[in-house]
């Protein structure tokens, strides 16, 4: 492979260099979302008291959308790519907080009065984050489909960790860069990588960017020497505007880290949030605030649920089984029962009678097609709602909104020495895992190590209340859930 023949694939497949067209594209996305909730807050209080507000009355405040596209672009929501999914959802939080406090003051100031138009602006505020969030998703879609979006970048590194990073990139368009072109001076790597040309020489950075106005590298060459390392820093990859290290401690890092120095030695610091008191207070305190004003909304629901199952099969309508908590304590959750009675006692006949199905078993610890549960619990599996009587456990403090799974005693041994940290927190109703694919993830153990382990260390106010509201998206396309 040579820099030419490089040269006609790449200008027949990307014709974009810069962040341009992915940062109008999110632009208009919060435009229609500023707008979007606008009408929300204008429509609810139009709806409480007709006469307090006209409700097509919120399309002539758009004189305002400028002070939001500003105030994001503070925050550092452009081009939208590469931000954490969490300090998303925070930056959007305070920036639209900022945004319509702005609005509500000057009217305030202006007219000397709290009028029904303020209070449509409260409300505006009190849904423009998940509004703003979903009005990005969809434009992140229609990019992916249309194959405008993505920002090119170069790769420099074709082994394991770089074969990596391109994976994670091709699989997840939402992080917004698109690999074009590895370069690695290693020649056993081969050619080219999930249609991705190799160019065997990693001095060729100033030329790339000369040729084609490339700005985004991102090296992952972790075995180099230090020696070999530098030179490639300082010669190639410093010609590209951004680049992005990824060291080989990666997986022990978290979102929340900065650089310390001392005195011309760079380190990494970071802390386990979780284990300050005042911060399991306020996770516990958002615990109890949020599941009894959605228990209470949801109870109608519950009990039309609870009905279902007492009248299409025999039994009780709460299943109770004993879990894993916090620092190995023993409780019973609770569920809506989904299969027969006597169910645990008939899996060990499922699975002696089909080799099968005792390997599906031990690697999902589910089985997709169970013999046991009854008809209306393949809906309740399906949709999870027969997880929503652990809100009964959020109550009693015995798990948490979000959290690691709570597992059985038998697989505690799976966790190995992982087990004393990740669960020396609440387990939760939700996590990362459940968002992260489910009952899809290919090893079972593995997956919840990995992700139990990113929440563990990344943990916020902010990223509990993103896997919440992802949780929503997940639950209501049943991806997972069997």
């Amino acid at each position: 492979m040579t820099l030419s023949d490089f040269d006609i694939w790449y200008r027949s497949r990307y014709r974009r260099t810069s962040s341009a067209l992915t940062a109008t594209a999110m632009i208009l996305a919060d435009i229609w979302g500023i707008m979007v909730s606008f009408g929300t807050g204008f429509f609810l209080v139009n709806l409480y008291d007709l006469s307090a507000i006209n409700f097509r009355s919120f399309v002539t405040y758009w004189p305002y959308l400028p002070l939001f596209i500003v105030v994001f672009q503070i925050a550092h929501l452009y081009p939208g790519v590469s931000l954490a999914p969490a300090e998303e959802l925070r930056h959007f939080c305070i920036s639209s907080l900022m945004a319509h406090g702005g609005i509500i003051f000057s009217r305030f100031i202006e007219d000397r009065e709290f009028d029904s138009i303020s209070i449509a602006f409260i409300i505006s505020f009190s849904f423009s984050t998940v509004i703003l969030l979903v009005c990005r998703s969809i434009m992140r879609t229609l990019l992916r489909k249309s194959k405008l979006g993505g920002i090119p970048a170069v790769i420099y590194g074709g082994g394991e960790m770089g074969r990596l990073v391109i994976d994670k990139l091709l699989n997840n368009h939402a992080l917004g860069y698109v690999p074009v072109l590895i370069l690695d001076n290693n020649s056993g790597i081969g050619d080219i990588y999930r249609g991705i040309y190799v160019l065997h020489d990693t001095s060729l950075g100033p030329e790339i960017v000369k040729r084609y106005r490339i700005k985004m590298a991102i090296v992952a060459m972790p075995n180099l020497n230090q020696d070999e390392l530098s030179q490639i820093l300082n010669t190639s990859v410093s010609a590209f505007r951004y680049n992005v290290f990824i060291p080989q401690f990666f997986v022990s890092t978290n979102i929340w880290m900065s650089v310390r120095e001392f005195d011309g030695i760079l380190g990494f610091a970071t802390s386990d949030r979780l284990k300050m008191p005042w911060n399991h207070e306020i996770k516990r305190l958002i615990d109890l605030s949020l599941t009894i004003l959605g228990g209470l909304i949801i109870l109608p629901f519950l009990l039309f649920l609870a009905l279902l199952i007492k009248i299409t099969s025999p039994g009780p309508v709460l299943y109770t089984q004993p879990r894993i908590g916090k620092n190995g304590k023993v409780f019973q959750i609770y569920k809506f029962r989904s299969m027969i009675i006597d169910a645990d006692k008939r899996l060990k006949e499922v699975l002696d009678a089909s080799p099968e199905m005792r390997n599906e078993y031990e690697i999902h610890r589910k089985l997709k097609d169970d013999p046991r549960i009854t008809g209306i619990g393949k809906l309740l599996r399906r949709t999870s709602f027969d997880e929503f009587p652990q809100l009964l456990n959020v109550l009693k403090g015995d798990m948490s909104l979000v959290g690691p799974r709570p597992i059985l005693a038998d697989e505690i041994q799976e966790y190995g020495v992982d087990f004393k940290r990740n669960f020396s927190v609440l387990p939760g109703m939700t996590g990362l895992w459940q968002i992260s694919g489910r009952s899809d993830t290919d090893n079972f153990f593995t997956a919840h190590v990995f992700y139990d382990t990113y929440y563990f260390q990344s943990w916020s106010v902010w990223l509990d209340l993103w896997i919440l509201y992802k949780t929503v998206g997940v639950v209501v396309r049943g991806k997972g859930a069997y």
